[in-house]
């Protein structure tokens, strides 16, 4: 990064003379809005300057600055991820919208936020589409009854079984939380069962009816619903694929990129990174690549992974990145890997080359 390119976008020395808070703020808003009309074209390197450049200036403005910089940073899906976290850890006028929205938010920054802030952070994380057991475990566990209702009313987190029996636990007398938790359709027997011992008559009453035949032919197509909803573009859409591949083969050209290093990837929960190593390695096309790691049949990734020879504790950490981590069940994984043993080097070979022959047509 160089020095003159930093003082295009802002020159702090001239900055630290300034006596006025009001050219501080301007130059943040200004930034700010700079980045966000810009995200999409700008280089690995201009991304980092930007991040840096926002990083001094939010340190030198007042909370109502840092809420509107914060704010256009939320609905972007490339950002200045330092800048991201910093602010999304600060006071809860500044940080509700990056938590609530933002994709850049990874499930780790969640997990610190929701551990060590207020109950107001986890309100604001509760309300996010999608969360992931990892994130509503410390949600359940660290929450207040308001966050607990929110997040067992939040139909796109999924839960542990030790979250939904805290969650369980924290109803006994709560019927809001009880209410909430009817509503869910993901509520294993056992856990119906459990919550209808707490549960008031009202609530016992509408639990009675998930047994009930009608209810039940309707699960089918709630089910069908709900993953026409969660379909791969829509989760593919969150996701910054062209900084991903630019990243991905800088790690290429210095010869850092191997099965390793997809591992690290997708344990660190960077999807976009781990799909485009994935065709890489695997000398797939990237299009290919994206739609068979978040779609629902992990066949396709399986066959693809043996015929190349990924280890299973690659596969298996592959199977818990992005979409994955939320889409698929316990058992689902299970399933998988089960399969992804018995599966033979040659067979999966076999099998894609057949599908390289009929593409190829």
């Amino acid at each position: 990064m160089s020095e003159a390119y930093k003082t295009e976008l802002v020159n702090f020395q001239e900055l630290s003379n300034e006596s006025s808070a009001d050219r501080r703020a301007e130059l943040a808003r200004h930034v700010a809005v700079l980045f966000s009309l810009t995200s999409e074209k700008c280089s690995d390197e201009q991304v980092d300057i930007y991040d840096s450049v926002l990083l001094r200036l939010v340190d030198m403005v007042e909370a109502e600055v840092r809420r509107f910089v914060a704010e256009r940073l939320a609905e972007l899906r490339r950002g200045p991820e330092r800048t991201i976290r910093q602010l999304a850890g600060d006071e809860i006028d500044v940080a509700d919208a990056l938590l609530r929205r933002s994709p850049v938010l990874r499930d780790c920054d969640l997990v610190d936020i929701a551990d060590v802030q207020s109950n107001a952070h986890r309100l604001a994380i509760a309300q996010r589409d999608v969360l992931s057991e990892q994130v509503t475990d410390v949600l359940v566990a660290r929450g207040d009854i308001r966050v607990k209702r929110r997040v067992a009313a939040n139909q796109g987190a999924a839960f542990s079984v030790e979250g939904m029996a805290g969650l369980i636990e924290a109803a006994t007398s709560d019927q809001t939380l009880q209410l909430a938790l009817s509503d869910r359709s993901d509520l294993a027997d056992e856990q119906i069962q459990q919550l209808v011992s707490i549960a008031t008559e009202a609530v016992r009453q509408k639990l009675a009816g998930l047994n009930s035949g009608g209810a039940a032919e309707r699960l089918p197509q709630a089910a069908d619903i709900a993953v026409q909803r969660m379909s791969n573009d829509y989760w593919l859409s969150r996701y910054d694929f062209e900084t991903a591949r630019s990243r991905v083969m800088a790690l290429a050209r210095e010869g850092r990129l191997n099965e390793a290093t997809l591992r690290w990837l997708a344990a660190d929960d960077r999807f976009a990174e781990a799909v485009v190593a994935f065709a890489c390695l695997t000398r797939i096309g990237l299009n290919e690549a994206s739609h068979w790691m978040v779609r629902l049949d992990v066949e396709p990734f399986l066959i693809v992974s043996k015929a190349h020879g990924l280890s299973p504790l690659t596969v298996a950490t592959l199977l818990k990145v992005g979409p994955w981590r939320h889409r698929l069940t316990v058992q689902a994984r299970a399933l998988a890997m089960a399969h992804y043993e018995m599966l033979r080097q040659d067979d999966a070979r076999q099998r894609l080359a057949h599908w390289d022959s009929m593409t190829s047509h």
